[in-house]
């Protein structure tokens, strides 16, 4: 289907997450919660996104502009329908059918989107229920068959009603300007006084158009309003990306402990340990092994590669095939080439690493001076001696030798050797002369 535009209501307060953020601004698994809504939108091929926010929404607005949608202002909240009337000042023109949603649905999928849209091209208007006995949601009453006959808000609904298992997810699939003809005669004659949009059907219906009612799991429309949702919404979504990341080959010794990312890719016959948490930008490369209590972040390890335990890959770091990055070691903004080990406490940030070169433990690049970063490169099969300080811009050449404790901040020639050390001195005798006198003193306070 071509023409296909959404309209997304974020205009709510969310005052019972507590927070001076955006309700919808909270992430999971590393994305917005209106990133995934609006992600959803774009997999099903909808041209258009419109996203509906308070007057003082200016992060929402930034991020869906960054994100390619468009924004409007609700200025008085009066109610889901007139927030998604709000729309119609970029939508009211728009030739073909809109879905319309609410932006802190996380676990939203693209199909149920795709299908209502579908549905809704057979019908005239679509609508979406799941079964749940929850008293927060509006109770969706059937006509003959799949038809909707209206929509009861739990609030204004009676007794009957309320025993009714089928509630309203708050999607609705429907011609664009019919939609905006229908929501201008909306009323707020109900116990909330607002304009909802669920009435938005009994207008269709007197025109004769159908509403057909598309069924979901309840989990897939489930909207984050506190602190606890956010926290159940977190541990669906994880449950989701593991089943997925176990399906397409990785292994997860135990997938409970392990924390992915909306985006995290981990090619087949990557095996991942316990404890390891993978932030935005991860890519894992085939054989890779990731250990116990690893961070992950912005990073791409190659195949074969070995990182951890206790490992944190930061943003920009690019690891080629066979590396091995140990225990405490740090690796920022840098490349590190192919079987290069770096095994014991070490930092590599804003490097250059070549292929087969060896780390030693408490090896670190200083890259910044307080000011600016600095580069380090570091040549084919090097040697980095244990407790290295590599002060950039330096630079090691291919093959050399740098001894342990040194603080290089000269470039040092392929194949050379370079130690930085004080001549070491010795007095022969001098500790137990030391500790006599101290046991002297010691024994004089005491009998004083």
């Amino acid at each position: 289907m071509a023409n296909l535009a959404g309209i997304i209501l974020a205009a709510g307060q969310g005052t019972r997450m507590k927070s001076a953020r955006p309700k919808v601004m909270h992430e999971v698994a590393g994305r917005p919660i209106l990133g995934h809504v609006m992600a959803a939108m774009r997999e099903a091929r909808i041209s258009r996104v419109v996203v509906v926010t308070a007057a003082d929404a200016e992060e929402i607005r930034n991020y869906v502009a960054r994100e390619g949608g468009e924004s409007v202002v609700q200025e008085q909240q009066l109610g889901t329908g007139h927030a998604a009337a709000c729309a119609g000042a970029l939508l009211a023109e728009f030739p073909g059918p809109v879905i319309i949603t609410y932006g802190d649905m996380p676990l939203v999928v693209p199909d149920l989107f795709a299908t209502s849209f579908l549905v809704q091209a057979d019908t005239g208007m679509s609508i979406v229920a799941f079964q749940s006995d929850n008293p927060a949601y509006g109770r969706v009453v059937f006509g003959s068959g799949r038809i909707l006959d209206r929509i009861v808000e739990y609030k204004d609904a009676n007794e009957d009603e309320r025993r009714i298992r089928y509630c309203n997810a708050g999607i609705m699939a429907v011609p664009a300007k019919q939609f905006f003809r229908w929501a201008a005669m909306l009323k707020n004659d109900n116990a909330q006084k607002e304009y909802y949009l669920t009435d938005v059907p009994n207008h269709a219906k007197k025109d004769g158009v159908r509403c057909a009612v598309v069924e979901c799991a309840e989990t897939v429309a489930m909207g984050v309003n506190s602190r606890a949702e956010l926290a159940r919404a977190e541990s669906l979504m994880q449950a989701r990306l593991r089943d997925e990341a176990l399906h397409m080959g990785a292994g997860l010794r135990d997938p409970q402990s392990v924390f992915l990312c909306y985006d995290t890719v981990l090619e087949p016959d990557v095996q991942v340990e316990p404890f390891v948490v993978f932030g935005p930008g991860v890519v894992v490369r085939r054989g890779a092994q990731i250990r116990a209590f690893s961070y992950l972040e912005g990073a791409e390890v190659g195949r074969n590669a070995v990182v951890g335990p206790y490992a944190r890959l930061r943003p920009g770091a690019a690891l080629a095939e066979d590396v091995h990055i140990g225990n405490f070691v740090e690796v920022k903004n840098s490349r590190v080439g192919r079987g290069t080990k770096a095994n014991h406490l070490a930092y590599l940030g804003d490097a250059t690493v070549g292929a087969g070169a060896n780390i030693g433990a408490g090896t670190i690049t200083c890259n910044y001076d307080g000011f600016d970063k600095h580069e380090t490169v570091i040549g084919d099969g090097a040697f980095i001696g244990s407790d290295t300080a590599l002060v950039a811009p330096v630079t090691v050449g291919a093959g050399a030798y740098v001894g342990a404790g040194s603080t290089i901040a000269k470039d040092v020639a392929p194949d050379a050797l370079a130690v930085v050390r004080a001549e070491q001195v010795e007095k022969p005798g001098w500790a137990e002369k030391f500790r006599t006198r101290k046991k002297a003193r010691l024994a004089a306070k005491r009998s004083k």
